[in-house]
């Protein structure tokens, strides 16, 4: 595996509330309660040896998400899976973005974080909205009007709709993403315990007390602002922060896990990452790289989430036939 391996033992400043398990357990079930209204249209391309498919189904309030499915064209046998979100800011993007991982022989399911995607819906209607910093502040003074207690949820029900696709094995489902995609990858591994694996790379929304302080890069810094320009509500956003910081999800997580970190990251410092490495509660690796910043090992990284993906999940070149199965 490329990069600095190393033993790490990284204390956290953050803390956990008492009905944590509880709160998370109403949210998953009440948005559990709705259906699921999976859609798996086959997208046109061009691509002769990657199927594409556009995706909906149901996720927090029975809000619909959207999201793209790309499987090895011709894949016969059930392919293990990947739930993958993007960094802040971003949500699915086109349906030809990132192939790799359908190349390697996953189902890759591509998810909009609501609100951050092109075509997907966002029923956001809490105080701390835009104006007042974006989708990390938004509904900030409450757990329940959180914007990322929507995505959390989102990104479980993301796990149950690529379990339920046909041609999916699921019990080889797992979670990839980078940066605010790390973040919810972190969430997912400890809201879903039993999925396959979790590869985190430069997560984001970890020790979220402290973040505010070592960050004054975008997104952290609209924190920054928030408690500068709103003292009075410091503490209760805060402790809002603390539902969902990765370091509280870290704690409950169970499958192997793969993190990374670059040691000159200004805007997921390494000082936000390690503490949620050394919280993880399953098996895991983490990888450091001194000298890069919010990339951390770039390409390098990716070779070392496919080298890690294959261990853990058993992906291989798919069988052919003339035709996909998923239709």
């Amino acid at each position: 595996m490329h990069g600095d391996l190393r033993a790490v033992d990284a204390a956290t400043t953050q803390t956990e509330p008492d009905d944590f398990d509880a709160f998370w357990a109403e949210t998953i079930a009440e948005t559990r309660s709705l259906p699921l209204d999976l859609t798996v249209t086959p997208h046109a391309t061009r691509l002769t040896q990657i199927d594409v498919f556009d995706v909906s189904f149901r996720g927090f309030g029975g809000t619909p998400i959207r999201a793209w499915l790309r499987i090895p064209h011709g894949a016969t046998e059930p392919l293990p899976g990947l739930v993958q979100f993007f960094g802040y800011g971003n949500g699915r993007g086109h349906a030809l973005r990132d192939l790799r991982w359908a190349s390697a022989g996953y189902a890759h399911l591509v998810v909009d974080a609501r609100g951050q995607g092109h075509g997907d819906t966002d029923d956001d209607h809490a105080d701390g909205g835009p104006s007042a910093g974006g989708f990390l502040t938004r509904g900030i003074r409450s757990p329940q009007e959180y914007y990322y207690r929507r995505v959390y949820a989102d990104a479980v029900r993301a796990i149950d709709a690529l379990r339920s696709i046909d041609g999916v094995d699921p019990s080889r489902v797992g979670t990839v993403g980078a940066s605010q995609g790390g973040g919810i990858a972190l969430a997912i591994a400890g809201l879903v315990p039993d999925i396959a694996v979790a590869i985190v790379q430069a997560p984001f929304l970890c020790e979220l007390d402290r973040a505010a302080t070592l960050s004054t890069e975008h997104p952290y810094s609209l924190l920054t602002q928030y408690f500068a320009d709103r003292r009075g509500d410091t503490a209760a956003a805060l402790d809002t922060l603390r539902y969902f910081d990765g370091i509280n999800h870290a704690k409950r997580a169970t499958a192997p896990a793969l993190l990374s970190t670059g040691l000159l990251d200004g805007i997921a410092p390494p000082e936000t990452v390690l503490p949620a490495f050394t919280a993880y509660g399953g098996e895991k690796t983490v990888v450091i790289w001194p000298y890069n910043g919010h990339e951390a090992g770039g390409d390098l990284d990716e070779e070392n989430a496919l080298e890690f993906a294959a261990a853990h999940l058993a992906a291989g070149a798919p069988t052919r036939t003339a035709a996909s199965s998923l239709r």
